[in-house]
């Protein structure tokens, strides 16, 4: 079975084509610039990988483009699209409507288009993307699968806010959490790394990136996250602000004079690592200005990694244990010195990182890395994430249940 797996934005599209008969994966790519001048597309197959100028009005010219890619010149990696046999679209909002993958119906996109005001940036560039691949590739099986799905399982305790319980009655406001295929797929994996059944493990799965998110996985199932209604709740981020008390949202928009619009703007895309260090919102960036000796970067960096050992500790407390914790994304894979600030002063909950495990991580070149110092109770992994494999496992798995 050879699954398509996208993943649209309002003016990108990217995608992976994988071959589920192990697993592998055969092109991938990225159109770009769409309804934009000087679009592109970057496609990887075969060992070679070329961008070349595309004409990308709409998204349904870049699928065309993808499919062309894919079955032409030096990337091509099938005869035709015929030879697709189904498409994962990952949606970012699923609201409570979809806890869990579905096959996509013309009901189910109207579903994701009223959950629009809860995703207002994303929903609406699934959608294109579905529409556009439905006229391209015909009557080939499309497969909704959503970030706030894994994260259905929360308890009320957990996602309810403390507000007039009618708003969430009338208009949906609780906590959601995303990431969710990624908190999906790496505490899986962890679970086959540990020899241990999923239902019988207690995971913190720590998603750190420009975007990050910790999630509370209590024998497979999750019963915390630290994103709320939106992705904007939470930690601190590369631009955004994370959890803050909610009255300076009213008391910097009347000290500004700024429309709501211009504060949405500031907390999602001025604040976090950008807000703080003044530098940048990659953490690399903010590493090295801290090392130069930059005092804003290093209370940036100081801030975050804080952050990020609160939320598991609460979580060990909400669990009443932990067996593993799991760093991924972006950080959480390739930082150790962030790894190594977060778990110290920790080994009184059974946590201890080896430093010489812990600095190696890269050079392995594994998918999964254990960092787990002699002794200790906890087990700490570096996990690479794969959220593309995870959609289109999700996506077999719908086409599975309906062919039986």
């Amino acid at each position: 079975m050879k699954i398509l797996v996208i993943n649209c934005g309002s003016s990108s599209l990217k995608y992976q084509l994988i071959d589920m008969d192990g697993e592998k994966v055969l092109c991938k790519g990225l159109c770009e610039r769409i309804g934009m001048e000087s679009s592109m597309i970057t496609h990887e197959a075969n060992g070679k990988k070329a961008t070349t100028p595309a004409i990308f009005p709409t998204h349904t010219e870049a699928f065309a483009e993808v499919v062309k890619k894919m079955t032409t010149g030096d990337g091509k990696v099938i005869n035709s699209a015929s030879d697709i046999d189904a498409i994962g679209h990952r949606v970012v909002h699923g609201g409570e409507k979809f806890k869990e993958s579905c096959l996509i119906t013309p009901e189910v996109i109207e579903t994701i288009r009223e959950l629009s005001p809860l995703a207002p940036l994303h929903n609406p560039a699934g959608i294109l993307g579905i529409e556009a691949a439905k006229k391209v590739f015909g009557d080939i099986p499309n497969v909704a699968v959503f970030d706030t799905a894994f994260h259905s399982t929360m308890p009320p305790k957990a996602y309810m806010y403390a507000i007039p319980y009618e708003y969430y009655e009338k208009y949906g406001v609780r906590r959601y959490g995303f990431h969710g295929t990624s908190h999906k797929y790496v505490s899986h994996r962890a679970a086959e790394y540990l020899e241990e059944p999923i239902d019988r493990l207690k995971l913190i799965t720590c998603h750190l990136g420009n975007g990050s998110s910790i999630a509370a996985v209590d024998q497979g199932r999750v019963v915390d996250t630290s994103m709320g209604m939106t992705p904007l709740a939470g930690l601190m981020m590369g631009t955004r602000c994370g959890d803050l008390d909610p009255s300076v949202v009213n008391y910097l928009k009347y000290t500004l004079g700024i429309t709501g619009h211009e504060l949405d703007e500031i907390l999602n895309k001025k604040s976090g690592l950008l807000g703080v260090s003044g530098v940048s919102s990659d953490k690399r960036d903010v590493e090295a200005a801290a090392k130069a000796g930059n005092k804003r970067a290093q209370l940036a960096s100081d801030m975050l990694n804080y952050q990020i050992k609160k939320t598991i500790g609460s979580y060990i407390a909400a669990m009443g244990g932990v067996d593993a914790i799991v760093f991924t994304g972006g950080i959480g894979e390739h930082d150790e010195d962030s790894r190594a600030k977060i778990c110290h002063h920790m080994d009184w909950l059974g946590i201890r990182v080896d430093t010489d495990k812990n600095n190696s991580v890269r050079q392995q070149n594994k998918d999964v890395v254990e960092i787990t110092a002699w002794g200790a109770r906890v087990r700490t992994l570096v996990v690479e994430t794969n959220e593309e494999l995870m959609i289109a496992r999700d996506t077999r798995e719908v086409l599975s249940k309906i062919s039986n």
